[in-house]
């Protein structure tokens, strides 16, 4: 959550808070910085755009932080701080992708900061979009995050590296806490990878492609957060946006290997996740496999003493039959003669079976 010093949240009405409608209804905090720290605020949308065009001889800007605009919402912000209409639409409509775009004296970033909800197992992206002129900071957040509140807070105490670079100061921390937020996200899945891979490879049966699918599925969104990031931080370290201090290109590049190496996770697990899934499902159609042997062994045995069986049953049909003229019907020896020919044809029938795997 944004929290400035001037004790404003969310522009809901708390101490401080500028007014009940309009663009000051969704502002989170506005305040004015020189030399990193915070001089006045909260301040309101015309005076913060007043202190933004005021010559100055400092390095003074004005940060004016806007969560979950509308379009109307917006209108006299984007009409007092100069803003492109384009990128304007673009930050209230929110699902871009991370970009960075200069339109003539403004600079448009969005930035994609995302969080491991573990319990879930579900990733959450929010997003970010900041646009910086040569004395201003309008950022407009949507979804969760302390990204902001954080940067923010630690402008106030006039702490960090941010502190120094002005507008790019804030975009450099802005982007370096959530390229943090990825590898934060990406150590959490990986518990969760290792848990399933123990669980495919572990003693007993199961199918786990429903977890493992998931999990595939929040790696790839968390991918869509990561890899569209690197082409803006390569310009903002290349020193090749305006507003960006050659002296900041060193923070961004860090920030960039941090990237680089989020992004090389990312692809890590997405492939273990692949390997996992295939284990799994070669698991799960070796066991079915087994169990199939096992039903057609069973089979095999029922028909083998079913045969067996019909043996006696036949002959003892046949002779049930009470015909007068019937073969040895009235043999002495007829009774036990049926007998021994029961229990021989018994018995080569068992072990015919037997040497064949049928028992």
């Amino acid at each position: 959550m944004d929290v400035g010093s001037s004790g404003v949240v969310d522009g809901t009405g708390a101490p401080g808070a500028a007014g009940p409608s309009g663009a000051e209804r969704v502002v989170v905090d506005s305040a004015l910085y020189v030399g990193g720290r915070r001089q006045a605020g909260p301040l309101s949308v015309a005076q913060a755009a007043r202190e933004a065009q005021a010559p100055r001889g400092d390095d003074g800007f004005v940060w004016l932080g806007l969560r979950h605009p509308t379009a109307d919402d917006v209108v006299d912000v984007a009409a007092a701080f100069g803003l492109p209409a384009l990128a304007v639409e673009d930050a209230v409509k929110a699902h871009q992708r991370p970009k960075l775009e200069v339109y003539d004296d403004v600079v448009f970033v969005v930035l994609k900061p995302a969080r491991y909800v573990d319990h879930d197992e579900v990733v959450e992206v929010g997003e970010i979009a900041m646009f910086l002129g040569p004395r201003f900071v309008v950022t407009v957040r949507h979804g969760h995050g302390e990204v902001l509140g954080r940067v923010r807070a630690e402008m106030d105490r006039g702490e960090g590296p941010a502190a120094g670079f002005g507008p790019a100061g804030v975009l450099y921390r802005a982007a370096d806490l959530v390229v943090d937020g990825y590898e934060q996200a990406l150590e959490e899945i990986n518990s969760d990878v290792d848990d399933i891979e123990a669980r495919v490879f572990g003693p007993g049966q199961g199918n786990h492609a429903e977890r493992i699918y998931k999990l595939k599925q929040e790696a790839a969104e968390l991918r869509r957060a990561v890899l569209p990031l690197g082409r803006p931080l390569q310009r903002l370290m290349e020193a090749d946006v305006p507003h960006v201090p050659e002296a900041a290109a060193p923070y961004f590049r860090d920030v960039q290997d941090h990237l680089l190496r989020a992004a090389d996770a990312v692809e890590a697990v997405e492939r273990q996740l692949g390997d996992v899934l295939q284990a799994n499902t070669a698991r799960v159609t070796v066991g079915q496999s087994e169990v199939a042997l096992r039903q057609n062994g069973d089979m095999r045995k029922i028909s083998a003493w079913a045969a067996i069986a019909l043996v006696p049953t036949a002959i003892a049909g046949v002779y049930g039959m009470n015909f007068d003229h019937m073969p040895e019907l009235h043999w002495v020896y007829g009774y036990p003669a049926v007998l021994v020919v029961i229990v021989t044809a018994c018995v080569v029938l068992h072990r015919v079976f037997r040497r064949n795997g049928w028992l």
